[in-house]
């Protein structure tokens, strides 16, 4: 171009550069437009630029042909380097899949691949290596940086007894860990696995896009034709302007802006969430976010610590405290319930197994156990009224664990959980970003539900419930919820896998607890803080905004240079900013998320 602009050339040879340029150009755009047709797929963009490009050879109009696919080519180089920065700011994150592991076989120490190990074999990870597969530690003590985990700063110590986490970073200690996982199993792998697939479920904006486009593309082509041929049919000559003005018309109406950067900004906001520690599975649930007026919690785990402590024994009808802590203590020695654990810790003395049996774990109500000849039933006192078992009721705030042995009432355990220190600020920050309502579901009393509802400022909550009831209460809430709005729920449990499925978008709290709260989420907080959901809805939300952005300058700037182009006031040149300009200008306004 700058030949035929600097130099005079004879034609032939100025046209030899132009279609070579053309070639190296966009020889790639009019290859997929004739594959797109051969599979039945004619209106797209590649089919607008190929036609209007080739017509503008056609017309004469050279250099104009050639510089709509060089723009074309920088807006697709653009959109390239906001996605590499997108990806950037991902793998970052995620750069914890180790490259090898250090396992003890027969006395020895080799270096393996970790899809080699096998669960229960020994590794060692020594000061500044990852760790290569969940396990618990056996030996040593150590601080672990869990930012490529969680987000947090903070490193965070391990003990013997510890659980370690793939993917962390050990840092002082040498840690001799027993695998619990295998690697495809361990918490990197499906890290990874669900940012790496986070980008292929598109959202309803992107759906409108693609539709957009199938009944748009068609629209102008026939547009612009009836402006080639039917003025001069009219008004009598004139073709060549005509034509002129048809495929300048062709040239503006191509969407490039929107088929881009519409996804663009979607994946950039997937990546923005990711460095704040939230790991969205798809851009449908980053779009549904924005919409969000219901939130929905769990309580223990969620807006609690989950971690019990026994406060009180109150021993009933001849049994001492050191009997009924026992009897709890064998009652919950096989379940992994924090609400075992704190019976356990607090016991503190081995239980002979062997002599339990007929175990069962009653969803809702508690654990039926022979502990030697004795029958023993743990839980709320629900289980007591089906076992027909009378019993004191236990006024104070807290979880009781109601101790029958042998039909006869032993006591009550008193357990209290305490509420994380940012689940108020989370609420109320919930509150002044739109969302409408907050409602509390707990399987716990209606005490220890309304102390914490009270505490917390939430709108509602629904008490001693069971896995199926909070179901229920979800499917009422979604039918009350404002029309065109979404239901969030956030959960962290086994139990509360068919709730998170059921909501419109489920959020796993901790993405460090239970795979099957991991697999039922749309959305995972990689941290226990609350307040994160306030981050990602605001990722969400800045992501839409900039969406609807990107669509008016696009839609606005065309439809000016589209009636300038019908008019003739606007040649190839305009055409080609109202196309391409516009295109990377939408491009460069969508890389303005990955700063969020």
């Amino acid at each position: 171009m700058a030949l035929t602009v600097f130099a005079k050339v004879p034609l032939p040879i100025e046209l030899a550069f132009l279609i070579v340029s053309y070639v190296i150009l966009g020889g790639d755009v009019v290859w997929q437009a004739v594959r797109n047709i051969s599979k039945g797929r004619v209106f797209d963009e590649h089919f607008l630029m190929s036609v209007s490009t080739i017509g503008a050879f056609v017309i004469g109009e050279y250099p104009e042909a050639v510089a709509v696919m060089l723009f074309y080519q920088v807006g697709e180089f653009f959109q390239s380097l906001a996605v590499k920065r997108s990806r950037k700011s991902i793998s970052d994150l995620m750069d914890i899949r180790p490259d090898s592991a250090t396992v003890r076989r027969n006395g020895e120490l080799i270096t393996i691949s970790p899809e080699n190990v096998s669960i229960g074999e020994i590794i060692i990870v020594k000061p500044g290596e990852k760790i290569p597969l969940d396990g618990v530690v056996l030996d040593g003590d150590s601080m672990l940086d869990t930012r490529a985990l969680t987000g947090e700063s903070v490193p965070r110590s391990v003990h013997k007894g510890d659980e370690a986490l793939s993917g962390c970073m050990n840092q002082i200690g040498v840690l001799m860990i027993k695998t619990t996982k295998a690697f495809g199993e361990s918490t990197a792998s499906k890290i990874i696995d669900l940012v790496e697939n986070a980008s292929s479920r598109k959202a309803p904006t992107e759906n409108f896009i693609t539709t957009f486009a199938r009944y748009y593309t068609p629209v102008v082509v026939i547009l612009a034709a009836f402006l080639a041929i039917l003025p001069p049919i009219i008004l009598g000559g004139g073709w060549t302007e005509w034509i002129r003005r048809g495929f300048v018309f062709l040239v503006v109406s191509c969407p490039c802006a929107l088929v881009i950067s519409i996804p663009l900004t979607f994946f950039g906001g997937i990546g923005a969430a990711s460095k704040r520690g939230v790991l969205v599975k798809g851009s449908n649930y980053l779009e549904a976010l924005n919409n969000v007026s219901v939130i929905v919690f769990d309580k223990t785990g969620t807006l609690t610590k989950g971690v019990f402590n026994v406060t009180d024994i109150l021993p009933a009808n001849g049994f001492s405290k050191e009997q009924v802590l026992e009897y709890a203590a064998e009652a919950e020695s096989f379940s992994n319930h924090p609400i075992a654990k704190s019976i356990l810790a607090v016991y503190e003395k081995e239980i002979d197994q062997s002599v339990i049996s007929d175990y069962k774990e009653i969803s809702g109500y508690g654990i039926s156990v022979m502990a030697g000849e004795k029958k023993v039933f743990a839980g709320n006192t629900k289980l007591m009224d089906t076992e027909c078992i009378e019993y004191t009721t236990c006024e104070k705030a807290g979880t009781k664990v109601y101790l029958a042995v042998d039909g006869q009432y032993a006591g009550c355990i008193l357990i209290t959980d305490e509420v994380k220190p940012d689940s108020k600020k989370a609420i109320s920050d919930l509150k002044h970003i739109g969302v409408e309502k907050t409602v509390m579901l707990t399987g716990d009393d209606e005490k220890i539900g309304k102390s914490v509802a009270e505490e917390l400022q939430l709108d509602k909550y629904y008490a001693q419930l069971l896995p199926d009831q909070k179901v229920e209460k979800v499917e009422l809430l979604d039918s009350k919820k404002r029309p065109g709005s979404k239901l969030a729920f956030v959960g962290d449990g086994i139990n509360d896998a068919p709730v998170l499925a059921r909501a419109d978008v489920g959020i796993a709290m901790g993405g460090l607890g239970s795979d099957a709260a991991i697999e039922a989420a749309d959305v995972v907080l990689m941290t226990d803080e609350p307040s994160k959901l306030v981050d990602a809805i605001e990722v969400a939300k800045a992501t839409k905004q900039i969406v609807m952005q990107n669509i008016v300058i696009a839609l606005g700037i065309k439809s000016v240079f589209l009636i300038l182009g019908a008019l003739g006031i606007a040649g190839m040149w305009e055409a080609v900013f109202g196309d391409v300009g516009v295109t990377i200008i939408a491009v460069l306004n969508a890389m303005r998320i990955l700063k969020k």
